[in-house]
Formats: C-alpha cells, structure tokens, sequence
C-alpha cells in the first residue's frame, strides 16, 4: 500500500501484490466528506432495508451470496493480489465466508423476531414480548490478513439483522472490499445498503468513527482497538472488537501426536501465521514432548513459503511486521530458546521460513505478545495443570485448542480456558460453524460475531408489557389503599419469605 499525489484528488490508495509489489488498483482516499456522505447515503437506505422484513432481507442476501459464489474464483484471485496468499487459501475464504452469509440470511428471523416472555405471578395482567430492532447504520473497520471472511463477519450479521453498512477495509486491501460492494450493487441494484470508503486509519477510519455511526464492529491490534474505543466513546457509540489473539495449544500424553503435530503446523503456519486465532504457543505434557517436537519438525520441515501457487504460504502481507518477528524470535534465542527449526536467518525480504522454538522463557515476547508470523513455540510442561495454567497467563483471550484422545477430558479443560472459543483434537473448528458465535475476552476484544449471539450483537433489544386486564392489585398509582399493600405485603412473604421456600 502507498499513497500517491494525483492531480485530480488530493491523494490516492494504491493497493499492491506483496509477492512483487506489483499495483493491483487505485482509489482516491475518502476523507470525512466523502465518509459523512456514504453515511448519509447508507442512512437513507436503512429504512428501506429494515422495511423489507426478515423474508425480504434474506431474499437480497442469498441473491448477493449467489453473486459472489459466482464469482469466487475471480475474487479469490484479488485476495490472493493483496494479501500474498495462495489462491487456494483465498478460495477457501471465500467458502468459509459464504457459509456465514448464507446462516445469518437464513436465521435471522427465527433469532431477532419478537417473541413472548413469561409475565411472572405478580405481573399476571401484562402480556410481556421481547424483540429486536437494527441499530441503524454500522460501520465496519476490516482487517488485511483475511480481507473478505473476517469483516464479513460483522456485516452478514448486521445485514440480516436490517443494518446499513459502510465498510473501511484495510489499506491494504481495498479491492477485495471494491469486488464485494460491485457484487452488492449487481445483486441489489439502487440501493446504498452496503457501501465502501477507502483510506487509512488515520484520515478514513478515524471519520467513520467520529461521523457517527450507530454501532462500530473493529477487527484489528489492541492498541487501535483502544484508539477506536476512545473515539466511539465521544459519541457512546457502542462498538465490538476483535483486538487479536496469543492462542495455546494443549497437547495430552494420550494425544494422537501424528495429529496434533499437523494441526500445529497448520494453525501456526497457514497464512504465514497472520491468524488471529491460530496456534502461537504450544504446551505438551514432558513425557511425550521429545516425541511431539521430532513429529512437528518433520511436518514443518515440508513447508516452502514463495510467491507460486503450490507454496504453502506468502509473505508477510505487512512488510514490517517481519520485523515484529525477528525481536521476537532474536530475543528469545539471546534468552537461551533452541531453534528447532529455523532461526535468525529465517526472517529475509517479505518472507519468512517457518520457525520452530523450544523452551522459551514465559516471559519473552514470542510467548507474551502477538508474533503474527510462521513462529512456533513449543515448551514442555508437568501435567495438564501447569499446561492449563501457563496458557491462561496471558493478557489475550481469543482462542485455544487441545488434544487429548478422552473427550470427557477434552471438554474439562476446555472449561478452564480463558478464551472465547476453544476446539478439541482440531483447531480452527469453530470457524466453520456458523451456529457458533466467535470474540474474545481481555486484550482479544469483546462482543461477538456468528451465530445467534452475533445477530444480537447488531441488534437493540426492545421490552414491551401490554396490560390486558385490570390488576387484582391496584398498586401502579400514587393512590394506594392501605388494603392494597396489606395484601401486597402477605403476597411478599408469600412468594419469597421463608413459606414460599417451602
């Protein structure tokens, strides 16, 4: 990504294939006028949107869904463009992501519609329902190292719940987010329902935020999440935020090792390790640790990260995030780590070699924050409690993942984990599952995004009580009688004194 002068727009975005810096397109850059009005634009169209009903919306979403899946092999291909991947990885972004679409399309109105509550004894005259509504507008800051699934996953929700959308994609991939919003306009013609404004954060993110929007959904580092939250708070502008990940693996004596050990090249390794919810520290149980290293460093050793479609992986779409990776890993070598594959001399140019480390002080970086690249650690522990406990240590909260053959156990630890999601004997489990909602605690965000909880997440609730008889008990009245809250009283000790425990 760079921006450029141009002589008819005071600057221009060009986006740029990190395999060869190769231009994929340009944009001129959309400064708080142009945001101000795709708010106006999306805020006119809301009402049409929310208008349509649940039956409506799903019609216009499942028609956009069959617009991209059209065209998947063409927007796989402007993904891989911007972000290095192999097209194959895009491609599967792309399944991933419709298959979310076509969940939240399908469910909304089972999920949000207005629904009847029980009125409790002493509220017997008051028909009670629940229901609801869209937010309005929400905006939605994507991030660049999975373009389309990530942010899609704020937008198919707050779509089918009958938001208006304007989407900042990352800087660095813009024509992803251009490709989608064409698809919209050819599936749904004439309506600014889902719209596009691109810049930086600084210029653009920071307008749409401040311009104010209804609710705001942020995928992105902890430390911007925190800028967005400042600013969202200037208007109490709820957002939700995905702030990263530092996910553990867990590997049991009892582990099928073979699988385990593939699980964590492809939960470390995939997409060059730039997954938020991959594997970034492993924890094995010491008696099957030597056997479990050997395993992993044959798989490891299988990868070859280049710019061709049969590599496993690209580069780093952010050049200087190899530099996050070679403190982290130099650190952690001067501190006394082993490199079981790879080292110092992995990290040259825009791609890494995949690296493998073993006991790694618990307090170095590479264990502490999020590396974000090829970058194993794997440290040997007691037992599963130690294992427990050490993945937990940690200021993020977004995923983990164990091995175990006892599932019983599986799930136990599980239930011990400090994160949002937590996959047994696979990791990335939850991602293909649209039923299941996905966030994380601490550092790692908060809010959700999928399944029922995330079409909520776009929605504000509304309480409703209709009084459909006169109450026995007239006691909403600044009239009371005195043998109205006699009555009262003995109904008080009646239902929640020590008789009514009986």
């Amino acid at each position: 990504m760079t921006l450029i002068a141009d002589d008819h727009t005071d600057s221009q975005l060009v986006s740029t294939d990190p395999r060869d810096g190769s231009p994929v397109g340009s944009w001129p850059i959309d400064g708080p006028a142009q945001v101000d009005a795709a708010i106006a634009d999306a805020r006119g169209a809301a009402e049409w949107w929310r208008a349509q009903g649940f039956a409506g919306r799903r019609k216009h979403l499942q028609a956009w869904k069959t617009e991209i899946a059209e065209g998947a092999r063409e927007l796989a291909a402007v993904i891989s463009q911007e972000t290095g991947k192999p097209e194959g990885d895009a491609l599967l972004e792309v399944v991933l992501t419709l298959t979310h679409l076509d969940w939240a399309s399908k469910h909304a109105g089972k999920v949000l519609k207005r629904r009847k509550v029980a009125s409790g004894l002493a509220s017997y005259n008051q028909s009670a329902s629940v229901g609801y509504e869209p937010y309005g507008v929400v905006g939605v800051i994507g991030p660049w190292n999975y373009p389309f699934y990530t942010p899609m996953g704020s937008i198919s929700y707050a779509l089918a719940a009958g938001n208006a959308i304007v989407f900042k994609p990352s800087e660095l991939a813009p024509a992803t987010a251009k490709w989608i919003e064409a698809a919209w306009n050819r599936a749904v013609p004439g309506h600014a329902v889902f719209g596009v404004v691109v810049g930086d954060g600084a210029t653009t993110g920071a307008a749409l935020v401040a311009a104010g929007v209804d609710k705001v959904a942020f995928t992105g580092s902890a430390a911007t999440a925190k800028r967005v939250m400042a600013a969202a708070a200037e208007r109490l502008t709820p957002v939700v935020i995905e702030g990263g990940g530092k996910d553990a693996m867990i590997v049991a004596a009892d582990a099928d090792l073979d699988a385990a050990a593939g699980f964590a090249v492809f939960g470390g390794m995939g997409n060059a390790g730039q997954t938020c919810a991959g594997v970034e520290r492993v924890y094995v149980e010491e008696g099957v640790a030597e056997a479990f290293v050997v395993k992993l460093a044959a798989a490891v050793g299988k990868l070859h990260p280049g710019p061709e479609a049969s590599d496993s992986y690209g580069p780093m779409t952010l050049a200087r995030q190899s530099e996050i990776v070679a403190r982290h890993v130099g650190e952690a070598l001067d501190r006394g780590a082993v490199a079981v594959v790879g080292g110092r001399e992995s990290i040259a140019g825009g791609y890494v070699q995949p690296i493998v480390l073993r006991d790694v002080p618990e307090d170095c970086a590479v264990v502490t924050e999020e590396t974000f690249g090829p970058v194993l650690v794997v440290n040997a522990v007691r037992d599963l409690d130690e294992a427990v406990a050490r993945a937990n240590a940690t200021d993020y909260g977004l995923g983990a993942s164990i091995f175990t053959k006892d599932l019983r156990k599986g799930r136990a630890l599980a239930e011990r984990l400090r994160t949002g999601a937590v996959t047994v004997n696979s990791v990335l489990g939850f991602a293909g599952i649209p039923g299941l909602p996905f966030g994380g605690r601490g550092e790692s965000g908060f809010g959700r995004i999928h399944g029922a909880d995330g079409l909520r997440e776009f929605s504000v609730v509304k309480s409703v009580a209709v009084q459909t008889m006169k109450p026995m008990l007239d006691l909403l009245t600044m009239e009371r009688s005195a043998k109205d809250m006699h009555l009262a009283e003995r109904m008080l000790r009646m239902m929640h004194g020590r008789r009514g425990k009986r």
